[in-house]
């Protein structure tokens, strides 16, 4: 593709394009889609009241013909000025250029005979024709949207069964999609979509309802009326039993009712609903849905109520038995809840009885984070103290006393050097001086 440079003369913008030079009028420029126009000449009436910034603004646009684009700040012209050199610039640019005391052209490095700005009235009105186009059309678009999810949210008003699913699957992508769908239905249809929710609601139903409800931003009064046990007991039903998409919805949507301050515990205290994230966090054919598991879980485990219930369903050997394979951040939130569950006793039991929990655990430290350092040190500290002659040795060989050292020498947290300390001495108690030393090697430090 040829590379256009532009010029002004009589009124008129040029455009050279490697020796078949041609110069277009303005008119013929937007008709054409020489400019990316698309046809429809000039915008007038309404497109002359609008603002060139708010437009620019507004539909930050990636792709704008390279004619628009200051040379010096490499974004969309909005009052371009032509120096006697036939270049041109946004004019605050090319002025602050002067400022500096520079006498030259900024493209060319030509010197300047003479450093007065003409301003390009004729690419001027290219770039505001350009942009008017393209925020009307925006604006239609966005109107035509937002018509459209008030037709749907006027249908299910009427319709049943089939054509339920249909408007809703229709409104859901609609939704999905744009912000001014989301915004009409969050203006007047939370209550209609929310109510479809209940004891006899079809998954297919509740997986669209369910889709379009974790798009929206919830008001408190909307996230109460969702706290309904009616309401939580389906979406559990669906992260159980619907597909990867509707599993990561139900529990995106759980998470964002917990941000409430009036939210129950006990709406949460769920064999049901532990079992149907932990199935969602060992999905290996799903690992998307990994991470939102994780969160959820973690969410939960702040509610102490709920604890005991993590431990009886077995989520500590299978935390323990995941670790290996979890990215960054979902190992933080993973270390997080066992750590959590350390404080109770069942817990500790849980992860002593776990063969992997300390060999998992010391791979970790001084791995990912701060945090997960922390975490690790905290599971690690509450298994050795529980059986020390016993779970110390497993740690001295997994590497431990290694990694201990490593975290006394680095720039970490006090408190976690402090612990490293402590756990260290304790390591030490089933062996000599010197071949607790020849343990702490640093060869074994990290594998």
């Amino acid at each position: 593709m040829p590379m256009f440079q532009h010029y002004q003369k009589d009124g008129v913008v040029g455009f050279d394009g490697g020796g078949d030079g041609h110069v277009l009028d303005l008119d013929t420029a937007v008709k054409d889609g020489v400019l990316g126009g698309g046809g429809g000449g000039v915008v007038g009436g309404i497109a002359e009241k609008l603002d060139l910034k708010r437009m620019i603004e507004e539909l930050d646009l990636s792709e704008i013909p390279s004619v628009f684009i200051c040379p010096i700040s490499l974004e969309p012209m909005q009052d371009p000025v032509t120096l006697c050199t036939g270049q041109t610039y946004e004019r605050s640019n090319i002025l602050k250029w002067f400022s500096l005391g520079h006498l030259t052209c900024p493209t060319t490095m030509q010197e300047l005979w003479d450093d007065s700005v003409t301003p390009n009235k004729t690419l001027y009105h290219l770039i505001y024709s350009w942009f008017s186009q393209k925020y009307l059309l925006m604006k239609k678009r966005s109107e035509d949207v937002q018509g459209r999810a008030s037709e749907l949210l006027e249908t299910l008003k009427k319709v049943k069964g089939q054509a339920r699913v249909q408007a809703l699957k229709e409104l859901h992508q609609v939704v999905a999609a744009h912000a001014t769908a989301r915004k009409t239905v969050e203006e007047g249809g939370v209550a209609l979509i929310s109510a479809l929710l209940g004891p006899f609601t079809s998954h297919a139903v509740g997986s669209e309802v369910i889709g379009i409800l974790v798009n929206l931003t919830l008001d408190s009064e909307s996230k109460a009326n969702l706290m309904q046990p009616a309401k939580i007991s389906l979406m559990v039903d669906l992260l159980n039993e619907g597909s990867i998409e509707t599993k990561i919805n139900s529990t995106r949507l759980i998470e964002m009712l917990m941000e409430e301050k009036d939210f129950r515990s006990e709406i949460v205290s769920s064999h049901s609903l532990l079992v149907g994230l932990m199935r969602l966090v060992k999905d290996k054919r799903h690992p998307n849905g990994n991470l939102p598991g994780l969160t959820l879980l973690r969410t939960i485990c702040l509610h102490k109520q709920v604890r005991n219930l993590f431990v009886s369903i077995g989520a500590i050997p299978q935390l323990v038995e995941l670790l290996p394979a979890l990215n960054p951040d979902c190992l933080e939130s993973a270390l997080f809840i066992l750590d959590t569950l350390s404080s109770l006793p069942e817990g500790r039991l849980a992860l002593r009885g776990c063969l992997n929990t300390i060999p998992n655990t010391v791979r970790l430290l001084m791995r990912i984070s701060e945090s997960c350092t922390q975490y690790a040190l905290s599971i690690l500290w509450s298994v050795c103290k529980l059986a020390p002659e016993e779970c110390s040795s497993i740690a001295v060989e997994a590497g431990l006393a290694a990694k201990l050292l490593l975290v006394i020498q680095s720039g970490c947290n006090p408190v976690l050097k402090q612990r490293s300390a402590e756990l260290l001495k304790l390591c030490s108690l089933n062996y000599t001086d010197t071949t607790f030393i020849s343990k702490c090697k640093l060869t074994k430090t990290i594998q």
